[in-house]
Protein backbone atom coordinates (compact mmCIF):
# COMPACT_ATOMS: atom_id res chain seq x y z
CA UNK A 1 0.00 0.00 0.00
CA UNK A 2 2.81 2.64 0.93
CA UNK A 3 4.55 1.69 -2.49
CA UNK A 4 1.04 2.01 -4.20
CA UNK A 5 0.36 5.60 -2.86
CA UNK A 6 3.86 6.55 -3.40
CA UNK A 7 3.66 5.43 -7.51
CA UNK A 8 0.37 7.69 -6.90
CA UNK A 9 2.34 10.93 -6.08
CA UNK A 10 4.92 10.64 -8.25
CA UNK A 11 2.22 10.57 -11.27
CA UNK A 12 0.28 13.19 -9.44
CA UNK A 13 3.63 15.09 -9.29
CA UNK A 14 4.50 14.42 -12.82
CA UNK A 15 1.18 15.51 -14.63
CA UNK A 16 1.08 18.72 -12.12
CA UNK A 17 4.59 19.72 -13.56
CA UNK A 18 3.39 19.21 -17.25
CA UNK A 19 0.59 21.51 -16.49
CA UNK A 20 3.13 24.26 -15.41
CA UNK A 21 5.61 23.41 -18.10
CA UNK A 22 2.59 23.93 -20.26
CA UNK A 23 1.42 26.80 -18.75
CA UNK A 24 4.88 29.02 -18.70
CA UNK A 25 5.10 27.67 -22.44
CA UNK A 26 2.28 29.26 -23.31
CA UNK A 27 3.09 32.30 -21.15
CA UNK A 28 6.04 32.58 -22.76
CA UNK A 29 4.32 32.07 -26.37
CA UNK A 30 1.97 34.86 -26.03
CA UNK A 31 5.53 37.25 -24.46
CA UNK A 32 8.22 36.11 -26.57
CA UNK A 33 5.83 35.24 -29.85
CA UNK A 34 7.89 31.74 -29.85
CA UNK A 35 6.46 28.63 -32.23
CA UNK A 36 3.35 28.44 -32.61
CA UNK A 37 2.75 32.07 -31.76
CA UNK A 38 2.27 33.04 -35.38
CA UNK A 39 -0.24 30.33 -36.30
CA UNK A 40 -2.17 30.81 -33.02
CA UNK A 41 -2.40 34.46 -33.83
CA UNK A 42 -3.52 33.50 -37.48
CA UNK A 43 -5.64 31.08 -36.13
CA UNK A 44 -7.37 33.71 -34.02
CA UNK A 45 -7.87 36.20 -35.94
CA UNK A 46 -9.22 34.22 -38.99
CA UNK A 47 -11.76 32.79 -37.04
CA UNK A 48 -13.14 36.26 -35.64
CA UNK A 49 -12.97 37.75 -38.96
CA UNK A 50 -14.98 34.75 -40.48
CA UNK A 51 -17.55 35.05 -37.56
CA UNK A 52 -17.95 38.30 -38.09
CA UNK A 53 -18.24 38.17 -41.97
CA UNK A 54 -20.78 35.23 -41.49
CA UNK A 55 -22.77 36.86 -38.82
CA UNK A 56 -22.80 40.23 -40.31
CA UNK A 57 -22.36 39.48 -44.12
CA UNK A 58 -19.30 41.84 -43.93
CA UNK A 59 -16.38 42.13 -45.94
CA UNK A 60 -12.92 43.44 -46.17
CA UNK A 61 -14.10 46.93 -45.35
CA UNK A 62 -14.17 45.83 -41.62
CA UNK A 63 -11.36 44.62 -39.40
CA UNK A 64 -11.02 43.22 -36.00
CA UNK A 65 -9.44 46.11 -33.39
CA UNK A 66 -8.60 46.13 -30.09
CA UNK A 67 -9.27 49.47 -29.62
CA UNK A 68 -12.32 50.53 -27.60
CA UNK A 69 -12.48 54.53 -27.70
CA UNK A 70 -12.35 56.42 -31.00
CA UNK A 71 -9.97 58.69 -29.62
CA UNK A 72 -7.56 57.13 -27.48
CA UNK A 73 -4.75 59.46 -27.33
CA UNK A 74 -5.27 63.36 -28.02
CA UNK A 75 -2.46 65.50 -26.40
CA UNK A 76 -3.48 69.35 -27.27
CA UNK A 77 -0.26 70.72 -26.41
CA UNK A 78 1.56 68.81 -29.33
CA UNK A 79 -1.28 68.24 -32.01
CA UNK A 80 -1.05 70.38 -35.01
CA UNK A 81 -4.79 72.14 -34.22
CA UNK A 82 -7.92 72.12 -36.69
CA UNK A 83 -10.76 70.67 -38.61
CA UNK A 84 -9.90 67.20 -40.05
CA UNK A 85 -11.62 65.79 -43.46
CA UNK A 86 -12.55 61.96 -42.95
CA UNK A 87 -13.36 59.79 -45.72
CA UNK A 88 -13.94 56.16 -44.60
CA UNK A 89 -16.61 53.69 -44.44
CA UNK A 90 -19.25 53.91 -42.01
CA UNK A 91 -21.05 51.00 -40.05
CA UNK A 92 -23.99 48.92 -42.31
CA UNK A 93 -22.18 49.25 -45.65
CA UNK A 94 -22.37 52.88 -45.42
CA UNK A 95 -19.85 55.29 -47.08
CA UNK A 96 -18.74 58.37 -45.56
CA UNK A 97 -17.42 61.82 -45.85
CA UNK A 98 -17.41 64.30 -42.83
CA UNK A 99 -15.62 67.28 -41.75
CA UNK A 100 -14.08 66.39 -37.77
CA UNK A 101 -13.24 68.47 -35.01
CA UNK A 102 -9.59 66.86 -33.02
CA UNK A 103 -11.89 65.57 -30.45
CA UNK A 104 -13.44 63.38 -32.91
CA UNK A 105 -16.98 65.02 -33.25
CA UNK A 106 -18.63 65.45 -36.84
CA UNK A 107 -18.82 69.07 -37.76
CA UNK A 108 -20.11 68.80 -40.80
CA UNK A 109 -20.74 65.63 -43.35
CA UNK A 110 -22.40 65.02 -46.67
CA UNK A 111 -24.23 62.12 -48.42
CA UNK A 112 -22.33 60.08 -50.09
CA UNK A 113 -24.09 57.08 -50.77
CA UNK A 114 -23.23 56.00 -54.79
CA UNK A 115 -26.73 55.31 -55.55
CA UNK A 116 -28.15 58.37 -54.77
CA UNK A 117 -25.48 60.48 -56.14
CA UNK A 118 -24.92 58.36 -59.49
CA UNK A 119 -27.80 55.93 -60.17
CA UNK A 120 -27.34 57.19 -63.99
CA UNK A 121 -23.65 55.74 -64.55
CA UNK A 122 -24.32 54.72 -68.61
CA UNK A 123 -20.13 55.56 -68.94
CA UNK A 124 -19.53 52.34 -67.27
CA UNK A 125 -20.39 48.87 -68.51
CA UNK A 126 -23.04 47.14 -66.73
CA UNK A 127 -20.55 44.53 -64.78
CA UNK A 128 -18.48 47.57 -63.41
CA UNK A 129 -21.85 49.46 -61.92
CA UNK A 130 -22.35 48.79 -58.01
CA UNK A 131 -24.58 46.75 -57.37
CA UNK A 132 -25.45 46.67 -53.66
CA UNK A 133 -24.12 49.18 -50.74
CA UNK A 134 -21.53 50.42 -50.68
CA UNK A 135 -20.86 49.36 -53.99
CA UNK A 136 -17.80 51.12 -53.60
CA UNK A 137 -15.45 53.29 -51.53
CA UNK A 138 -14.22 57.16 -51.22
CA UNK A 139 -10.15 57.04 -52.47
CA UNK A 140 -9.20 60.40 -52.88
CA UNK A 141 -10.50 63.98 -51.95
CA UNK A 142 -9.88 66.91 -51.25
CA UNK A 143 -12.20 70.47 -49.59
CA UNK A 144 -12.03 73.29 -51.72
CA UNK A 145 -12.00 77.01 -50.33
CA UNK A 146 -15.53 77.49 -50.60
CA UNK A 147 -16.25 74.19 -48.79
CA UNK A 148 -16.79 72.13 -51.55
CA UNK A 149 -15.45 68.24 -52.27
CA UNK A 150 -14.26 66.57 -54.67
CA UNK A 151 -13.77 63.01 -54.54
CA UNK A 152 -13.48 59.48 -56.32
CA UNK A 153 -15.91 56.84 -56.24
CA UNK A 154 -12.96 54.36 -56.62
CA UNK A 155 -12.53 53.10 -60.57
CA UNK A 156 -15.66 54.65 -60.96
CA UNK A 157 -15.98 58.24 -61.40
CA UNK A 158 -14.95 62.31 -60.15
CA UNK A 159 -17.50 64.29 -58.49
CA UNK A 160 -18.20 67.91 -56.56
CA UNK A 161 -20.72 68.16 -53.77
CA UNK A 162 -21.27 71.82 -52.61
CA UNK A 163 -21.34 72.84 -48.87
CA UNK A 164 -24.66 72.13 -49.09
CA UNK A 165 -24.40 68.47 -50.33
CA UNK A 166 -25.92 69.23 -53.58
CA UNK A 167 -23.81 67.94 -56.63
CA UNK A 168 -22.78 70.55 -58.64
CA UNK A 169 -20.82 68.29 -61.70
CA UNK A 170 -19.82 64.32 -62.19
CA UNK A 171 -17.14 63.70 -64.39
CA UNK A 172 -17.95 60.08 -66.03
CA UNK A 173 -14.16 58.80 -66.33
CA UNK A 174 -12.82 56.00 -64.03
CA UNK A 175 -10.83 57.89 -61.79
CA UNK A 176 -9.46 56.69 -58.48
CA UNK A 177 -6.69 57.04 -55.51
CA UNK A 178 -5.98 60.30 -55.54
CA UNK A 179 -6.92 64.14 -56.00
CA UNK A 180 -4.46 66.88 -55.77
CA UNK A 181 -5.30 70.77 -56.41
CA UNK A 182 -1.96 72.91 -57.51
CA UNK A 183 -1.36 76.35 -57.15
CA UNK A 184 -3.56 77.26 -60.01
CA UNK A 185 -7.12 75.58 -58.61
CA UNK A 186 -6.53 72.69 -60.90
CA UNK A 187 -7.11 69.00 -60.40
CA UNK A 188 -4.97 66.17 -60.95
CA UNK A 189 -6.34 62.78 -60.74
CA UNK A 190 -5.17 59.15 -61.09
CA UNK A 191 -7.51 57.39 -63.85
CA UNK A 192 -7.52 54.76 -65.94
CA UNK A 193 -9.12 53.51 -69.10
CA UNK A 194 -9.88 49.45 -69.08
CA UNK A 195 -8.63 48.35 -72.97
CA UNK A 196 -11.48 45.64 -72.44
CA UNK A 197 -11.06 44.57 -76.40
CA UNK A 198 -7.34 43.98 -78.20
CA UNK A 199 -5.30 47.35 -77.24
CA UNK A 200 -3.51 48.25 -80.15
CA UNK A 201 -0.65 50.51 -80.38
CA UNK A 202 0.11 48.53 -77.00
CA UNK A 203 3.39 46.29 -78.20
CA UNK A 204 2.99 42.70 -76.28
CA UNK A 205 -0.27 43.99 -73.82
CA UNK A 206 -3.47 41.07 -73.80
CA UNK A 207 -6.75 41.87 -73.98
CA UNK A 208 -7.88 43.45 -70.15
CA UNK A 209 -5.06 45.88 -70.23
CA UNK A 210 -5.74 48.67 -67.61
CA UNK A 211 -4.25 51.37 -68.98
CA UNK A 212 -3.59 54.20 -66.56
CA UNK A 213 -4.39 58.07 -67.21
CA UNK A 214 -3.18 61.20 -65.43
CA UNK A 215 -5.77 64.27 -65.49
CA UNK A 216 -5.79 67.58 -65.11
CA UNK A 217 -9.62 68.59 -64.54
CA UNK A 218 -10.59 72.17 -63.78
CA UNK A 219 -12.65 73.16 -60.50
CA UNK A 220 -15.99 73.40 -62.89
CA UNK A 221 -15.48 69.56 -63.85
CA UNK A 222 -13.53 69.82 -67.57
CA UNK A 223 -10.34 68.00 -68.51
CA UNK A 224 -8.03 70.02 -69.50
CA UNK A 225 -5.05 67.67 -70.34
CA UNK A 226 -4.44 63.85 -70.44
CA UNK A 227 -1.86 62.52 -69.77
CA UNK A 228 -1.16 58.49 -70.67
CA UNK A 229 1.03 57.22 -67.98
CA UNK A 230 2.53 54.32 -70.80
CA UNK A 231 3.58 56.98 -73.42
CA UNK A 232 5.43 59.09 -70.87
CA UNK A 233 7.66 56.19 -69.83
CA UNK A 234 7.72 55.16 -73.52
CA UNK A 235 9.29 58.86 -74.74
CA UNK A 236 11.50 59.13 -71.92
CA UNK A 237 13.37 55.66 -72.27
CA UNK A 238 11.72 53.52 -69.71
CA UNK A 239 9.81 51.11 -71.31
CA UNK A 240 11.27 48.19 -69.55
CA UNK A 241 9.23 49.48 -66.60
CA UNK A 242 5.99 47.88 -68.65
CA UNK A 243 6.89 44.68 -68.90
CA UNK A 244 8.23 44.17 -65.07
CA UNK A 245 5.07 42.08 -64.58
CA UNK A 246 6.16 39.03 -67.72
CA UNK A 247 6.91 35.66 -67.08
CA UNK A 248 7.67 33.67 -69.32
CA UNK A 249 11.48 33.05 -70.66
CA UNK A 250 10.87 34.48 -74.14
CA UNK A 251 8.14 36.60 -73.94
CA UNK A 252 7.26 40.06 -72.11
CA UNK A 253 3.41 39.89 -72.46
CA UNK A 254 1.71 41.48 -69.70
CA UNK A 255 -2.03 41.92 -69.01
CA UNK A 256 -4.28 43.53 -66.18
CA UNK A 257 -3.36 46.24 -64.19
CA UNK A 258 0.55 46.24 -64.59
CA UNK A 259 1.77 49.87 -63.55
CA UNK A 260 -1.83 50.46 -61.01
CA UNK A 261 -0.95 54.57 -60.35
CA UNK A 262 -2.08 55.44 -57.46
CA UNK A 263 -0.89 58.53 -56.81
CA UNK A 264 -0.38 61.97 -58.79
CA UNK A 265 1.11 65.51 -56.70
CA UNK A 266 2.02 68.89 -58.01
CA UNK A 267 5.27 70.20 -56.44
CA UNK A 268 3.92 73.62 -54.75
CA UNK A 269 5.10 76.98 -55.82
CA UNK A 270 5.71 77.76 -52.20
CA UNK A 271 8.50 75.02 -51.80
CA UNK A 272 12.28 75.60 -52.10
CA UNK A 273 12.73 74.55 -55.81
CA UNK A 274 16.06 71.96 -56.04
CA UNK A 275 16.09 69.30 -58.94
CA UNK A 276 12.19 69.81 -58.52
CA UNK A 277 10.16 73.25 -59.60
CA UNK A 278 7.13 74.12 -59.73
CA UNK A 279 5.31 72.47 -62.58
CA UNK A 280 6.27 69.16 -61.80
CA UNK A 281 4.25 66.29 -60.90
CA UNK A 282 5.01 63.33 -58.48
CA UNK A 283 3.80 60.14 -59.75
CA UNK A 284 3.55 56.71 -58.08
CA UNK A 285 2.97 53.54 -59.74
CA UNK A 286 2.41 50.68 -57.26
CA UNK A 287 2.90 47.40 -58.90
CA UNK A 288 6.18 47.78 -60.34
CA UNK A 289 7.62 49.83 -57.11
CA UNK A 290 8.13 53.04 -58.82
CA UNK A 291 7.77 56.38 -58.55
CA UNK A 292 8.60 59.19 -60.81
CA UNK A 293 8.52 62.97 -61.43
CA UNK A 294 8.27 64.43 -64.21
CA UNK A 295 7.89 68.01 -65.72
CA UNK A 296 4.35 68.42 -67.18
CA UNK A 297 5.26 71.14 -69.87
CA UNK A 298 8.18 69.07 -71.60
CA UNK A 299 6.88 65.61 -70.14
CA UNK A 300 9.95 64.81 -69.85
CA UNK A 301 11.18 62.41 -66.68
CA UNK A 302 13.48 63.69 -64.03
CA UNK A 303 14.27 61.43 -61.96
CA UNK A 304 13.42 57.92 -61.17
CA UNK A 305 13.34 55.52 -57.61
CA UNK A 306 12.68 51.76 -58.55
CA UNK A 307 12.83 49.42 -55.66
CA UNK A 308 13.05 51.18 -52.91
CA UNK A 309 9.93 50.41 -51.37
CA UNK A 310 7.08 47.78 -51.48
CA UNK A 311 3.62 48.42 -52.92
CA UNK A 312 3.67 52.15 -51.82
CA UNK A 313 1.33 55.01 -51.46
CA UNK A 314 1.22 58.36 -51.54
CA UNK A 315 4.49 60.15 -52.15
CA UNK A 316 4.79 63.70 -51.07
CA UNK A 317 7.21 66.65 -52.20
CA UNK A 318 9.41 67.81 -48.62
CA UNK A 319 11.32 70.10 -51.21
CA UNK A 320 12.68 70.53 -54.65
CA UNK A 321 15.01 67.95 -53.78
CA UNK A 322 13.26 65.51 -51.42
CA UNK A 323 10.43 63.47 -51.57
CA UNK A 324 8.47 61.27 -48.47
CA UNK A 325 6.91 57.61 -49.67
CA UNK A 326 4.18 55.88 -47.77
CA UNK A 327 6.06 52.65 -48.26
CA UNK A 328 3.37 49.84 -47.19
CA UNK A 329 6.37 47.54 -46.76
CA UNK A 330 4.44 44.37 -47.25
CA UNK A 331 6.35 41.85 -46.73
CA UNK A 332 7.13 39.01 -43.82
CA UNK A 333 5.45 36.69 -42.58
CA UNK A 334 5.28 36.84 -38.65
CA UNK A 335 3.04 39.06 -36.39
CA UNK A 336 5.08 42.50 -36.16
CA UNK A 337 7.18 41.07 -39.04
CA UNK A 338 5.29 43.64 -41.59
CA UNK A 339 5.48 47.22 -40.59
CA UNK A 340 5.09 49.80 -42.79
CA UNK A 341 7.20 53.06 -42.97
CA UNK A 342 7.63 56.54 -44.09
CA UNK A 343 10.56 56.80 -46.35
CA UNK A 344 12.57 59.99 -47.02
CA UNK A 345 14.22 59.82 -50.98
CA UNK A 346 17.01 62.41 -52.34
CA UNK A 347 17.03 63.19 -55.62
CA UNK A 348 19.84 65.18 -55.87
CA UNK A 349 22.51 63.28 -52.80
CA UNK A 350 20.53 59.55 -52.87
CA UNK A 351 20.07 59.03 -49.42
CA UNK A 352 17.82 57.41 -48.51
CA UNK A 353 16.48 57.03 -44.88
CA UNK A 354 13.44 55.68 -42.72
CA UNK A 355 11.60 58.93 -40.93
CA UNK A 356 8.98 56.41 -39.03
CA UNK A 357 8.14 53.20 -39.09
CA UNK A 358 6.15 50.48 -36.87
CA UNK A 359 7.55 48.45 -34.20
CA UNK A 360 6.19 45.80 -31.80
CA UNK A 361 5.60 48.22 -29.28
CA UNK A 362 3.89 51.00 -31.63
CA UNK A 363 2.72 48.44 -34.74
CA UNK A 364 2.01 50.66 -37.58
CA UNK A 365 1.21 48.42 -40.38
CA UNK A 366 -1.44 48.67 -43.51
CA UNK A 367 -1.34 46.02 -46.74
CA UNK A 368 -3.40 48.01 -48.54
CA UNK A 369 -3.92 52.20 -49.11
CA UNK A 370 -1.78 54.63 -46.59
CA UNK A 371 -2.03 58.35 -46.43
CA UNK A 372 0.86 60.38 -44.85
CA UNK A 373 0.56 64.27 -44.44
CA UNK A 374 3.10 66.47 -43.19
CA UNK A 375 1.84 69.63 -40.58
CA UNK A 376 2.97 72.92 -40.32
CA UNK A 377 4.56 72.46 -36.99
CA UNK A 378 6.72 69.53 -38.40
CA UNK A 379 3.92 66.56 -36.90
CA UNK A 380 2.99 64.12 -39.30
CA UNK A 381 -0.55 62.47 -39.78
CA UNK A 382 -0.66 59.34 -40.78
CA UNK A 383 -3.47 57.05 -42.45
CA UNK A 384 -3.28 53.42 -41.74
CA UNK A 385 -6.42 52.62 -43.81
CA UNK A 386 -6.84 49.31 -43.49
CA UNK A 387 -6.45 49.46 -39.37
CA UNK A 388 -9.29 52.23 -40.41
CA UNK A 389 -6.91 54.08 -37.79
CA UNK A 390 -5.56 57.34 -38.23
CA UNK A 391 -2.45 58.85 -35.90
CA UNK A 392 -0.20 61.88 -35.79
CA UNK A 393 3.48 61.87 -34.38
CA UNK A 394 5.62 64.49 -33.39
CA UNK A 395 9.20 65.25 -34.71
CA UNK A 396 10.47 62.53 -32.08
CA UNK A 397 8.01 59.72 -33.41
CA UNK A 398 5.32 59.91 -30.53
CA UNK A 399 1.58 60.26 -30.76
CA UNK A 400 -0.04 62.97 -29.87
CA UNK A 401 -3.28 62.50 -31.83
CA UNK A 402 -5.16 59.01 -32.57
CA UNK A 403 -8.56 58.07 -34.02
CA UNK A 404 -10.14 54.94 -34.88
CA UNK A 405 -13.21 54.57 -37.04
CA UNK A 406 -14.77 51.96 -34.67
CA UNK A 407 -18.08 50.57 -36.09
CA UNK A 408 -19.28 48.28 -32.82
CA UNK A 409 -18.78 44.62 -31.75
CA UNK A 410 -14.57 44.97 -31.85
CA UNK A 411 -14.49 45.94 -35.27
CA UNK A 412 -13.04 49.27 -37.37
CA UNK A 413 -14.04 49.88 -40.70
CA UNK A 414 -11.90 51.08 -43.49
CA UNK A 415 -10.84 54.76 -43.37
CA UNK A 416 -9.17 55.78 -46.53
CA UNK A 417 -7.83 58.55 -45.12
CA UNK A 418 -7.74 61.68 -42.56
CA UNK A 419 -6.57 65.31 -43.98
CA UNK A 420 -5.49 68.31 -41.34
CA UNK A 421 -7.15 71.13 -42.91
CA UNK A 422 -5.90 74.33 -42.15
CA UNK A 423 -7.43 76.78 -39.60
CA UNK A 424 -8.89 78.98 -41.66
CA UNK A 425 -11.05 76.52 -43.03
CA UNK A 426 -12.73 76.29 -39.23
CA UNK A 427 -15.22 79.49 -40.19
CA UNK A 428 -16.29 77.99 -43.37
CA UNK A 429 -17.40 74.80 -42.13
CA UNK A 430 -19.01 76.81 -38.78
CA UNK A 431 -22.92 75.53 -37.99
CA UNK A 432 -23.93 79.89 -38.55
CA UNK A 433 -21.87 79.81 -42.31
CA UNK A 434 -23.19 76.31 -43.33
CA UNK A 435 -26.81 77.11 -42.36
CA UNK A 436 -26.56 80.68 -44.12
CA UNK A 437 -25.35 79.53 -47.08
CA UNK A 438 -27.30 76.69 -47.51
CA UNK A 439 -30.75 78.26 -47.07
CA UNK A 440 -30.01 80.98 -49.57
CA UNK A 441 -29.16 78.19 -52.20
CA UNK A 442 -32.10 76.81 -51.44
CA UNK A 443 -34.54 79.89 -51.27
Amino acid sequence: MPRFRSDLLAVALFCVSLLLLAFAYGVAVGRFEIFPYAMIYDAINSARSMRYRLTAEKSWLYMPTTYTRKLPTYRPEAAYPGFNLVTAVAADNRLAAYIMDMRGRTIHSWEVDWFKVWPDATHLPEKAVPKERPGTHIHGAVVLEDGDIVYNYEHLGLVRLDLCGDVVWRLPYRTHHSVHQDDDGDLWVSAQINRDGEPTGYPNHDTGFVDPVILEVSVDGKIKSEIPVVALLRDNGLSGLLYMSAKKQRDTRVSGDTLHLNDVEPLPASMQPGVFAPGDLLVSLRNIHTVLVFTVATRKVKHVWTGDFVRQHDPDFIDGNTISVFDNNNVGIRPGGQQSRILLLSADSGERRVYYAGSKAAPFYTDLMGKHQWLPNGNLLITESMKGRAFEIDRNGRVVWEYVNLVGDGYAALMEEVQRLPERMNDTYSEANVSAKCAKAHD
